[in-house]
Parts: structure tokens; sequence; C-alpha cells
């Protein structure tokens, strides 16, 4: 039995993470990869405000918010942010090249259809790029 003298209270605040740490490691989820704590107030509103505490809303999960971010950014033409967003998303295994394609073959109706043609080049670049990286990892023993 251990001695609950020694270990930190779960109501103790100093036990608890920081708004950071809880954003990073949000941040980490989302993408994949880990985030070092970086500089400004740009990268403080984006790690304690947007991960710390919208991504970490409960009422959806993060494919949830995910494809709602992948029409938001497709509607906007910002498909370099959104190829940001599927590679994490085949990444974490939330989505799958049919899923994907459907997205884009769907968002062309609702942003037109060169929005969502142009979706589905990224889609399929990212998608190339996975398929590549779990190549090398199967080579290397991972």
């Amino acid at each position: 039995m251990t001695d609950p003298t020694t270990q930190p209270a779960a109501n103790d605040p100093a036990a608890q993470p920081t708004v950071r740490e809880r954003g990073l490691a949000k941040m980490a989820e989302v993408y994949g990869w880990e985030f070092q704590d970086g500089p400004g107030d740009h990268f403080a509103v984006t790690a304690d405000h947007l991960f710390a505490d919208i991504w970490s809303r409960p009422g959806l999960s993060l494919r949830d918010r995910r494809l709602l971010l992948l029409g938001a950014l497709t509607a906007q033409g910002l498909f370099d942010v959104a190829g940001i967003q599927i590679g994490a998303a085949l990444k974490n295994e939330e989505l799958d090249e049919t899923a994907l394609r459907e997205i884009s073959l769907f968002l062309c109706h609702y942003v037109g259809w060169p929005a969502g043609t142009s979706l589905d080049h990224v889609i399929g670049a990212q998608i190339d790029q996975h398929a590549k990286a779990a190549k090398k990892a199967d080579r290397n023993g991972r």
C-alpha cells in the first residue's frame, strides 16, 4: 500500500497540469507529434486558449472537430492548412482514404467544385506522403 502523504492530492493545484501543459498535450494529441513551448503571444493564445480550452471542450470528438475544420478550411481555400489536418487525421487513424475522398466530393457541392477538387488533390498528396512514411517505417522495423 502506498503512503498517501507522499502522493499529490488530486485536488492539489500544484499537482494539476498548467494551462500551457494541457494545451501542449492537446496539440500533440491533435497533430500526432510533440510540441515544445513557443515564444510570443500568438503561440500562447494558440496553446492556452485554442487547444487547452476550445479543442478540449466536451461534446465533440477530435474527429468531429477535424471534419468541421476541413470544411471551413476548404471553404476559405486554405489548402496548405487543410493538408496539415489531413496528414494528422491519417496519422491518428481518424480518417482513411475512402472517408477523405468522400469528404472532398461532398464539399464540392457546398463550397464549389474547384475548392472540392483542390482539396481532393491535397488529399491525394497526403495519402501518398503517409504511404511513403509507412513504408519507410516498415523498412526500419518500426
